[in-house]
């Protein structure tokens, strides 16, 4: 797991066996909040001894930015803490999370002793703030990669970590097309010295507009994609040979899961625009 402190008392971890997932520490005087766990258990267990033992301090919040579980599973690891969430992301945790990680439990040891914490603290609309020391933390809604994802801006060191509304590709999955947009066009308004995604390596001042672009250039041909293949017969067999490059996006972001994810996106923009699962020709794949 990677570290690196990007503003003072503001530190961002990265993931290097999951999907460059992230995670956050602001520290205070006398306490430090935790933005966000990570997919694996070992490597919650080590950002939580880094904040214990490096930086000497109890971890009194833990925020989640959304439910998914390499965002939120490792609640668990901070038992001191009050957990800070979106409604939504209590009662999707409550629906999906719990379910899906004793689903998981039968496959994988280490989540054996794992159990679901829901969160303790919830907004709706509107802003929260967290005092930690000399540090604002004021976290609002940011949905487009779901509808409760949310945003964590430090006030005075203007970071922005955007859970997984902002990484290196767009994930519409379990999101909303209109909602994205939105949230890009707003994070470039919040005058950043850093933008932290939820996937993937931290964005400085100078790049944020070009990074912000691209998601939106993106999002825009995936759309005109999603349109000419609704006006087909067979609009998988369009969908099918729309290439992620083409779109404007690497094959390689992602830990290499762009190609799969630009996919997903596709077919789950489809079902958004239309209401239903797209078709594809028996003669298609039989060619293929």
């Amino acid at each position: 797991m990677q570290h690196e402190r990007v503003a003072d008392n503001v530190y961002v971890f990265q993931s290097e066996l999951y999907a460059q997932v992230t995670a956050g520490v602001v520290a205070g005087s006398d306490m430090a909040v935790v933005i966000d766990t990570l997919a694996l258990p070992e490597e919650t267990r080590a950002l939580r001894e880094f904040v214990l033992r490096e930086l000497r301090l109890p971890v009194r919040f833990v925020i989640n930015t959304h439910y998914h579980a390499d965002h939120s599973w490792g609640n668990a690891f901070f038992p001191e803490a009050m957990v800070v969430s979106h409604a939504l992301t209590h009662k999707q945790l409550k629906k999906k999370g719990i379910p899906a990680l004793e689903q998981e439990k039968k496959t994988n040891s280490s989540l054996r002793n794992l159990e679901i914490v829901l969160p303790h603290i919830t907004f709706e609309q509107g802003e929260l703030t967290l005092q930690v020391g000399k540090k604002t933390l004021t976290l609002f809604p940011l949905p487009g990669h779901s509808a409760d994802n949310i945003g964590v801006l430090i006030e005075e060191d203007r970071v922005l970590f955007a859970g997984d509304t902002y990484m290196p590709m767009p994930v519409l999955v379990d999101g909303d097309f209109d909602e994205m947009n939105a949230s890009l066009k707003k994070i470039t308004k919040l005058g950043l010295e850093n933008l932290v995604p939820g996937h993937g390596d931290i964005v400085l001042r100078g790049e944020i507009d070009d990074a912000i672009k691209s998601n939106l250039d993106y999002l825009s041909e995936i759309r005109k994609a999603v349109r000419q293949a609704g006006r087909r017969k067979y609009p998988l067999d369009l969908l099918e040979d729309v290439d992620v490059e083409e779109c404007g996006k690497g094959r390689v972001l992602i830990s290499g899961m762009a190609e799969q994810l630009h996919e997903r996106n596709l077919i789950a923009l489809y079902r958004q625009f239309y209401n239903k699962e797209p078709q594809g020709s028996e003669v298609y794949y039989e060619e293929r």
